[in-house]
């Protein structure tokens, strides 16, 4: 088509196909939902807006606050067991939240082993003490919290490793201590990635359904599931599901708003090895504690937990039979990270480059698939790809009579493209927010240069994007792994992954089995989590690798 550019058309296709779930979904919303959504409006509408707020504003500051403070001390910060901590604090993102939710409640719970060890201590009898009860909305929003702070500790660690030296000797020459140039100069630079990161916290809190369920905690989520699979009514759930796709456009328009026309560069592509603050005394201490505590309780204790119940009472199918579980839960992991970061950059990069309303609009609707929840996503899926497929069965039938069965709908490619529209906003946030920092002037060099837009992107902005590639990456791929309601809905037959497995085992209420399955998960989300963390350190340019001094 004539002034039509390639990369216009390929920016609509992408968001096109990506956000084909999403609209036929919300294509329910033109059909009447009658008496049902009065009801739901009259009943149970407030509530779920009540508890999502107080759910979204808790988990979001928490989040914040945690994942921020402890990416700044171990990008800047010499204390003990600092290299150790670079990866471990991305642990608890390799646990799913009903996992967690499962463990806490069988360990704090009234004849769990923390009471029961109370009242031997004290003599104390049930009635003569408070203890908070963690099935509640603080406990939920607690846990989720526990699980959720990698996201924006993973953004902001990427943002500040990719940080200049310049900017930060500017502030030491002007008196700015370690403290004042993290809250004036590296946190004011690193904004976009952590409006990512926390935005990517609210949508998943949002869409979290095993936990609040587990903890009995009424959500949009878990109205969202309740109309739709419970009561039957699609058009009502649809509806439910466009106020929770509302909220979320709200949060980002707010923000955008109220960063207003600043932008964040990086004025120069030359980096120099980072300046590190040697903590000593309690401020080594403090560190320390600050970067344990959220590594103890979001995963050493849970993680101790599900062990012991494994080993005391583990799943009877352990075995062989594991090895192909998590063989289909790392391909499918590994090749829907792969696709979602290749779309988010060309995404990214096409706004960038044609940075027009329509580009605007097209990226931020294909990346809208995190905020519907999984199940949602894979009847949005479903629908069409089941139609494709009788029509085709339907046509080859009546001229060559044959019939080839679900070659889309029941085949792994639809489980893959499920988990690409679900979390292309994951991977999406994180490179739009690296690209957002390089200064427009490094394109219109390069184009002077003789440079095409795709060698721009491949040979200019990618090796500088190195840590936010990487982290996307990491993101996408452990939330394909603990990814459950989609994988349930559109998983071939005969087809199982590790967090089906745990999954049917703990509604059945044999948590003591979903453990192995649920440490299954854990252990293959590690080994990746742990490699690429080791990579994101030594992405950065101009970074000394090898001649770091281990201080673990």
């Amino acid at each position: 088509m004539p002034g039509i550019s390639p990369w216009a058309l390929m920016l609509f296709a992408i968001a096109l196909l990506v956000a084909l779930p999403v609209i036929v979904v919300f294509s329910h919303i033109l059909f009447p939902a009658g008496d049902v959504w009065q009801h739901l409006a009259s009943t149970v509408l407030p509530g779920y807006l009540i508890n999502t707020f107080w759910m979204v504003l808790g988990v979001g500051t928490g989040t914040l606050i945690i994942g921020t403070g402890t990416a700044w001390l171990v990008v800047m910060c010499r204390f003990p067991g600092k290299r150790i901590f670079e990866w471990a604090l991305l642990l608890p993102l390799a646990v799913p939240t009903y996992v967690i939710a499962y463990a806490y409640t069988d360990f704090l719970q009234v004849a769990g082993p923390l009471q029961s060890l109370l009242r031997e201590l004290t003599g104390w009898e049930y009635g003569d003490y408070y203890f908070p009860n963690v099935r509640s909305l603080g406990g939920a929003a607690t846990l989720i919290t526990l699980v959720l702070y990698p996201y924006v500790y993973l953004l902001a660690r990427a943002s500040f490793l990719e940080q200049s030296v310049c900017v930060l000797d500017v502030g030491r020459t002007l008196g700015r201590g370690p403290w004042h140039l993290f809250a004036s100069v590296a946190v004011p630079l690193s904004r976009p990635a952590l409006v990512g990161g926390v935005s990517l916290v609210l949508m998943e809190t949002l869409n979290e359904f095993g936990a609040v369920q587990f903890f009995g905690v009424d959500t949009f989520t878990t109205g969202i599931y309740r109309t739709w699979f419970g009561l039957g009514e699609q058009v009502a759930a649809a509806q439910l599901a466009a106020c929770l796709l509302a909220f979320v456009i709200v949060l980002v328009l707010l923000e955008r708003w109220s960063r207003g026309k600043r932008r964040y560069f990086h004025t120069t592509n030359r980096y120099q090895q980072l300046p590190e603050y040697r903590l000593g005394g309690w401020r080594a201490g403090a560190a320390l504690l600050a970067c344990l505590l959220p590594v103890l309780v979001g995963f050493v204790l849970p993680a101790g937990i599900l062990l012991s119940l494994a080993v005391d009472h583990g799943d009877a199918l352990f075995g062989a039979r594991f090895i192909g579980l998590t063989a289909n839960s790392l391909g499918l992991s590994a090749s829907a990270a792969v696709i979602a970061v290749g779309m988010a950059l060309l995404l990214s990069y096409g706004v960038r480059i044609h940075n027009t309303p329509f580009a605007r609009i097209s990226s931020r609707v294909a990346s809208m698939g995190y905020a519907i929840p999984g199940s949602v996503v894979a009847v949005g899926i479903l629908i069409p790809f089941a139609w494709l497929d009788n029509t085709l069965n339907v046509w080859l039938n009546e001229h060559y009579g044959r019939v080839v069965g679900l070659i889309f709908s029941g085949s792994a490619f639809i489980l893959i493209y499920a988990y690409v529209a679900r979390f292309l906003a994951v991977s999406f946030n994180a490179v739009e927010a690296s690209l957002g920092k390089v200064t427009p002037s490094m394109d219109a060099a390069a184009r002077t240069l003789g440079q095409t837009a795709g060698g721009t992107l491949r040979r200019i902005h990618t090796p500088m994007m190195r840590s936010s590639l990487l982290a996307a990456g990491i993101l996408v791929f452990v939330d394909a792994m603990k990814e459950l309601p989609a994988t349930i809905i559109l998983r071939p037959f005969n087809f199982d992954t590790l967090a089906v497995r745990a999954h049917s085992l703990a509604s059945d209420e044999r948590l003591a089995e979903a453990s192995t399955s649920s440490l299954a998960i854990v252990v293959a989300g590690i080994i990746p989590v742990i490699l690429l963390s080791l990579a994101m350190r030594r992405s950065r340019p101009g970074s000394r690798v090898g001649k770091d001094e281990d201080l673990g």
